[in-house]
């Protein structure tokens, strides 16, 4: 399973936020890059930032620390975060991105998750964001009455790189992860399944790896890196 780390990215700097709310913010680096370094020397096979003034905003807003931080490592970089355009895709991709993670826009519009993997096929992550099993927008600071497991069941047939499914309320909290929730959306789904919220300890790491069904193929981790609750190294090597 990959154990991918996550930057979360707002004003330049690398912060997580409690279950999304910006006014529960924690600062671990004004360095980006540094971080990201880290992170791959440490073994990540990927990288994942989110560009969090982008998603509160509508447009992206860190997207030239993005593409810094994909021309100083030689591993995959995906971003998500107020990319709501195709002009917006095409300027990722320019930039250095390998990946796009697509959340509002995606779900506001059908028309533009489809275009977007059309053009750019294999490489569009849709990313499932949910409160009490609803699917949340807008940086998670709107719900809607859609359900986690219906998208992810109407995106069966689209050339998706991946779903990343993230738990919300177990977000930055290190209450573990919503395992539940997370096997339903897999069900429902014909896609990799990446799995994103809650991870607070190795053994979160070993019951992630053991899931089933085996479409579940990596892990996000934020905060339980930033705090030090174990090392990437552990993490890579419990999830094997």
């Amino acid at each position: 399973m990959l154990v991918i780390p996550a930057i979360d990215l707002k004003g330049g700097e690398v912060v997580r936020l409690a279950q999304g709310d910006p006014l529960r913010q924690t600062s671990y680096s004004s360095d980006p890059i540094a971080v990201a370094k880290r992170w791959e020397d440490e073994g990540a096979p990927i990288l994942h930032l989110v560009d969090l003034d982008g998603a509160f905003s509508g447009s992206p807003r860190q997207l030239a620390v993005a593409a810094d931080v994909a021309k100083a490592v030689k591993i995959p970089v995906q971003l998500g975060g107020g990319l709501r355009s195709l002009t917006a895709l095409e300027q990722a991709f320019a930039s250095g991105i390998e990946r796009v993670v697509l959340g509002t826009a995606a779900i506001e519009d059908e028309t533009f998750l489809i275009a977007a993997c059309r053009r750019y096929p294999g490489r569009v992550v849709l990313g499932i964001d949910a409160r009490d099993g609803k699917v949340a927008i807008r940086g998670w600071a709107e719900d809607t009455r859609l359900h986690a497991t219906e998208l992810a069941a109407r995106s069966a047939d689209l050339p998706l790189a991946a779903i990343i499914y993230t738990d919300i309320r177990r977000d930055g909290m290190l209450t573990g992860p919503n395992v539940e929730a997370l096997q339903r959306v897999a069900q429902a789904s014909r896609h990799p399944l990446i799995a994103s919220g809650g991870i607070a300890t190795l053994d979160d790491v070993k019951r992630m790896a053991a899931l089933e069904p085996s479409r579940i193929i990596g892990v996000l981790i934020g905060k339980a890196l930033y705090e030090g609750s174990f090392s990437l190294r552990e993490a890579i090597a419990a999830a094997t």
